[in-house]
């Protein structure tokens, strides 16, 4: 095991392959798509690549319908993901003694399944790129820039940290929705209705964020998700102030080429790296612009990358407008975008004209209805709530989970593996009807840690200075279901 993947406690390993590459001898190099760190031995490289073939090959014979999810050796956690047919996403890391790296796998799949996602909303699926070139330069050349920048995220240093039990009571993949009242609700369909007209006869779709909270989408699920993730990434106020003030990770030895910027067929140049940092910024006019936020002159040019959706059919020009703490995420359909730049002009000339009054009325109105960072903090509770059908998650502020114990923290998180195993267990013998579970365990600091699974929705709590039985934990949840949640998860 330690010969084959150890890394040498160098850090997590994050490669991509496909099984349809290199199937002959001396060309097994070929599967590799991308492989984190890049300056790691080709070597090395061919044997974590040619480990994962086998484990996933391995369990096909067993399970032929369900991929291979994690596999758990003495030194490392392998979690694995298919992320098209016969592309494949792998994350290695070393287990050591430290108690502060204790992970959730099911969390750590979830950043696989985020890169790709994104990726593919700039991108295209990969099996795509890969077809339009099958010496795969193009597929690597993009995967590697992406993925590079999406990892600089996870920077500690020189190594890659990433998420703890300390984060248990987080779920990455979901959307954090802003509640509010039918006055504003009014107030923003009619924002969304001069949104959409933007365009004249073509209809426009649109998100509405205020702060870090989705107010709106036109969009189906699954694209809402990706683009309300790409805008808490990069472009909400809180992320272009991070954009601004960050310090370049291109290190020595771990620079990434950046390609040319390349033009669409309108005119209109697409935008060859989404994820790096430095380069985007809030303009005079109010919409997010690429350049130098440094020098003195900034050298602005028009930011407006066309996306690739799962759910819509056609490929959306993206146009970001902030005022305030509102960001506007107007999407453009490309085939109807006949003037390239000029047609873009044209759309920002009509939102400034017809939408700005809707703007300012709107934010003013959720400002002061704003309870701040603890907008959502219940007294005595630290919560998670998940609706995954809807991608839609709550909880406590990340300011109050900080207040809880590291025994509270590591037992909710060895809960929530637990309910992974529970769920993928329940998905593979019966995939048409979820299954309800309720567990409550007394920690050794005494602090209630509970799961509660009801009809595909899902809560995560953890009590402390909380009562000795096991009817105060009942009673606590049914207080917090019929108050926060409807009654979703109240006995009947």
């Amino acid at each position: 095991d330690g010969a084959l993947v150890g890394g040498g406690g160098e850090g997590p390993q994050l490669c991509v392959f496909d099984l349809r590459r290199g199937q002959q001898e001396g060309q097994e190099l070929d599967k590799i798509l991308f492989f984190h760190p890049t300056d790691c031995p080709i070597l090395l490289q061919l044997s974590v690549i040619g480990l994962c073939e086998g484990i996933i090959t391995f369990a096909r014979i067993f399970s032929p319908d369900d991929d291979c999810e994690v596999i758990e050796s003495e030194k490392h956690s392998h979690v694995f993901y298919q992320a098209e047919a016969d592309i494949w996403m792998v994350l290695v890391v070393e287990k050591n003694k430290d108690i502060e790296s204790t992970w959730r796998c099911g969390a750590l799949q979830g950043i696989l399944k985020e890169v790709h996602s994104l990726f593919t909303m700039f991108h295209g699926p990969i099996r795509t790129l890969l077809d339009r070139q099958p010496s795969a330069e193009l597929a690597r050349g993009h995967l590697r820039t992406f993925f590079t920048d999406y990892l600089s995220d996870f920077n500690a240093g020189k190594k890659i940290q990433l998420p703890t039990f300390r984060d248990c009571l987080k779920e990455r993949g979901t959307v954090q929705m802003l509640t509010i009242s039918r006055e504003v609700a009014l107030e923003v369909q009619s924002l969304t209705t001069v949104l959409g007209s933007c365009l004249g006869n073509v209809m426009c779709q649109s998100l509405v964020l205020f702060e870090d909270l989705l107010v709106s989408t036109t969009l189906p699920p699954d694209d809402t998700l990706n683009l309300y993730t790409y805008a808490i990434l990069r472009l909400t106020p809180r992320a272009l102030l991070s954009n601004a003030t960050s310090w370049s990770y291109l290190r020595k030895g771990t620079s990434v080429h950046a390609g040319p910027t390349s033009s669409s067929s309108n005119g209109t140049a697409s935008v060859e790296r989404p994820l790096q940092r430095e380069k985007l910024y809030k303009g005079k006019d109010g919409f997010v612009a690429a350049g130098s936020t440094t020098s003195e002159v900034r050298g602005a040019v028009a930011w407006v990358p066309i996306l690739w959706f799962q759910q819509a059919e056609d490929r959306m020009h993206l146009c970001v407008y902030q005022h305030k703490n509102i960001t506007i995420l107007l999407l453009i359909p490309a085939s109807s975008l006949i003037n390239g730049d000029d047609g873009i002009a044209h759309v920002k000339r009509h939102l400034l004209e017809n939408a700005s009054q809707n703007i300012v009325t709107l934010e003013l109105k959720l400002s002061r209805g704003w309870g701040g960072e603890n907008a959502y903090h219940v007294g005595g509770y630290r919560y998670l709530l998940v609706d995954p059908d809807r991608k839609v998650s709550r909880a406590s502020p990340p300011g109050k989970v900080t207040t809880l114990s590291k025994d509270s923290l590591l037992s909710l998180n060895r809960l929530r593996e637990e309910i992974d195993l529970e769920k993928s267990r329940a998905k593979r013998s019966d995939s048409c009807h979820d299954k309800d579970f309720e567990v409550c365990i007394r920690a050794k600091n005494n602090a209630w840690v509970i799961a509660k699974v009801t009809r595909g929705r899902e809560l995560y709590m953890a009590l402390e200075k909380a009562g000795e039985t096991l009817l105060y934990a009942s009673t606590a949840i049914e207080k917090f279901s019929n108050r926060y949640c409807e009654g979703a998860f109240s006995t009947d």
